[in-house]
């Protein structure tokens, strides 16, 4: 399956959402899971097996560009560690139990849906550009871990690095733009850690994956977004820090809409 234009296809893919990923602290899995599911579902693989192959995918290499993103935000001095050491665990908790156990008897149709819904939520937040309540704080422990559960599950449902629960969230709770962004950014390594591990063991035994395949993840694309995304991270991460907030949420919401019509349309086309 990995021709010269599949290859290109990715690389140009890789470098569009390493730049979103450093820019909007997404991780890139909203522009991947769309665009994967469309590539391999294109190639003879079954629509509901290209939407799990697609999730598993993205989350993947998002282990590879939070960690670029992150340095290159951390040298800004803007990432939250005292948020990133409380939500963690829960991240940690949720993530492995949509990897490793709701991932694989959810029907692909349902993922894409459920991908849509959430994404369709966050832009929403994002335009309605509501000011928090100036006395409104983060939540003590026991709610950050539970908030960071649930941002690992769903984010190990959709493939997404968890930016889009994660920053509303935290800039709900008065968290500055820039650095809910960091954080978030720095916030996708445990949560794409932690699922790969659930999608490798949880497709291990799955029949109709490509040659290539580890468990639902596809290694070749892996390799070829992964290496093009860490190149692109650290210029998104120049030109966040170049925008105003208002543009930022701007961008974030209108391409969020624009993945959400597209994964509805693959959903029930498929």
């Amino acid at each position: 399956m990995l021709d010269p234009l599949l290859i290109a296809e990715l690389a140009a893919l890789g470098l569009v959402t390493g730049f979103f990923a450093g820019l909007l602290g997404i991780g890139g899995g909203m522009l991947l899971v769309p665009f994967i599911t469309f590539i391999l579902s294109h190639r003879g693989i079954s629509a509901d097996l290209a939407v799990k192959m697609a999730i598993a995918t993205s989350m993947a290499t998002i282990v590879f560009t939070s960690i670029s993103s992150v340095r290159a935000h951390h040298r800004r001095g803007v990432v939250r560690w005292d948020l990133v050491a409380r939500l963690a665990p829960g991240i940690v908790l949720g993530a492995a139990l949509a990897g490793a156990g709701v991932f694989r008897i959810v029907q692909g149709r349902w993922l894409a849906l459920l991908f849509a819904g959430f994404v369709a939520f966050s832009a929403t937040q994002m335009l309605r550009g509501s000011k928090p309540s100036a006395h409104r704080s983060l939540p003590g422990p026991g709610g950050q871990f539970a908030a960071g559960g649930l941002i690992g599950f769903l984010s190990g449902l959709v493939g997404a690095g968890g930016g889009f629960i994660s920053v509303p969230f935290m800039t709900w709770c008065n968290v500055a733009m820039h650095q809910a962004v960091a954080t978030s950014a720095a916030l996708g390594f445990p949560i794409a850690l932690a699922n790969a591990v659930g999608y490798i063991w949880s497709g291990a035994q799955v029949a109709g994956r490509p040659a290539g395949s580890l468990g639902f993840i596809f290694l070749p694309a892996l390799a070829v977004i992964a290496s093009a995304s860490v190149l692109m991270a650290p210029v998104g991460v120049r030109v966040a820090h170049a925008l105003p907030v208002s543009t930022l949420k701007r961008v974030f919401a209108l391409i969020l809409y624009g993945l959400a019509a597209a994964m509805t349309y693959e959903a029930w086309s498929g």
